[in-house]
């Protein structure tokens, strides 16, 4: 899914050089364990689900193309106890046309999903991407946010507030027995920790976030569970934002039961301590907290990446389990208060990171690892990352062992 820009994060040699000696050693040692684990395939692994079973479950995103791929398969039923799906149940998939709905897709990972005993997270009832027009179009096929005229205006919030509920209390009703999780809307704080500005919020303000909530309560009734989903929870003025919007919504009796943090993060970004502050904050307010789409990008921003997978350095993978390390003890540490971590992805063979990686070359057409190197030609889209623990050809990778192993 596409995303605004992540903060610009400095990384490198200098950080290990702030580092007192004893953690630069205990890193040292850490690394040496993961770069000595063995690289066996995922699909014979202890089972990472299991691993967490007495702490929270472990969720993948999923296309419904890999259910049918033998091997994304395998690794769903090994490793994971819950399911999301990474587009198909979006507003553009499940009703391109007013009317019209598609669940021939979602309806596909929804038996997946109960054949396995698996839980299952709808993603995403309302967003402002991958939504279809017509819910922003008046009666006479013109654009709602154009409209001046103070009476059509309240009429279109009207029309607008309808089609919302129409939508959302087909798809409640038909899938309630099935699913608990839902993401009811997604992003609607923007990075300047103002309300997003959509056609959503333009057409009808706050309302249409209550009425979300509204409605998939009363069709849903008290069994499932209601989450407002976002990225960068764990920055600043966004996190403060996103929580005075919900502590108002809660006190206004708005049905909101948790916070999904998608965790689009970085090897070094944000902070173990921003997270933990983020994690408590929510849960002070008698939420639930699920780390929705968890991905470890290899890169900062932008995404200075190499050209393939192959050209990663080891160093990068031994980072990135040091991360992973650090996440789940975190995670583990706070299990009451986490209820599902999810990764956006099953191996690093899918990942949406790969769209947006830049790959940098010097002049003599060696990728540049520094962010402030100079750069003479530059290829969007064309870099590989590497987020997750199992690698392209499904074997474990030294993140795995992170945290199938920590304690």
């Amino acid at each position: 899914m596409l995303k605004r820009s992540r903060k610009a994060i400095i990384v490198g040699f200098s950080f290990m050089l702030l580092l007192p000696l004893g953690m630069t050693n205990a890193l040292a040692k850490t690394e040496q364990s993961y770069s000595k684990k063995p690289q066996i395939s995922a699909l014979h692994a202890p089972q990472l689900d299991q691993r967490y079973k007495d702490s929270f479950t472990i969720g993948a995103a999923v296309e419904p193309y890999q259910l049918l791929n033998e091997k994304d398969a395998q690794m769903l039923k090994r490793h994971f106890n819950s399911i999301v799906a990474e587009n198909v149940m979006k507003p553009i998939n499940i009703q391109p046309e007013e009317g019209k709905f598609n669940f021939a897709e979602a309806d596909q990972i929804v038996r997946f999903a109960k054949k396995h005993h698996m839980d299952i997270r709808f993603h995403t009832l309302v967003w402002h991407s991958q939504v279809p027009q017509w819910f922003f179009l008046d009666k006479e096929g013109q654009p709602m946010v154009n409209e001046t005229d103070p009476v059509k205006r309240e009429q279109n919030k009207q029309l607008l507030l309808k089609r919302i509920e129409t939508h959302i209390k087909t798809i409640v009703e038909r899938y309630k027995d099935d699913i608990k999780y839902w993401d009811v809307v997604n992003e609607v704080v923007g990075d300047d920790g103002e309300l997003r500005d959509s056609p959503w919020y333009q057409i009808a303000g706050i309302d249409y976030i209550k009425v979300a909530f509204q409605t998939a309560r009363k069709y849903g009734g008290n069994k499932i569970k209601l989450y407002i989903n976002d990225y960068n929870t764990e920055v600043e003025p966004k996190r403060s934002a996103l929580y005075n919007l919900v502590k108002q919504l809660k006190e206004e009796g708005i049905p909101i039961d948790g916070i999904g943090h998608q965790s689009h993060i970085q090897i070094d970004w944000p902070s173990e301590e921003e997270i933990e502050k983020t994690i408590i904050m929510f849960a002070d307010l008698g939420l639930d907290n699920q780390i929705t789409e968890l991905d470890v990008s290899m890169y900062g921003w932008p995404p200075r990446a190499y050209p393939s997978y192959d050209a990663i350095p080891e160093q990068k993978f031994l980072d990135q389990a040091n991360r992973y390390d650090r996440l789940f003890k975190l995670y583990e540490k706070h299990s009451d208060k986490i209820s599902n971590v999810t990764f956006w992805g099953i191996a690093d063979n899918h990942t949406w990171l790969d769209s947006r990686a830049d790959v940098y070359y010097d002049a003599d057409g060696n990728v540049i690892v520094d962010p402030k190197a100079p750069y003479t030609r530059v290829e969007k889209g064309n870099g590989k990352d590497a987020p997750f623990v199992f690698d392209p050809e499904y074997n474990v990778k030294p993140a795995y062992w992170a945290i199938i192993d920590h304690k």
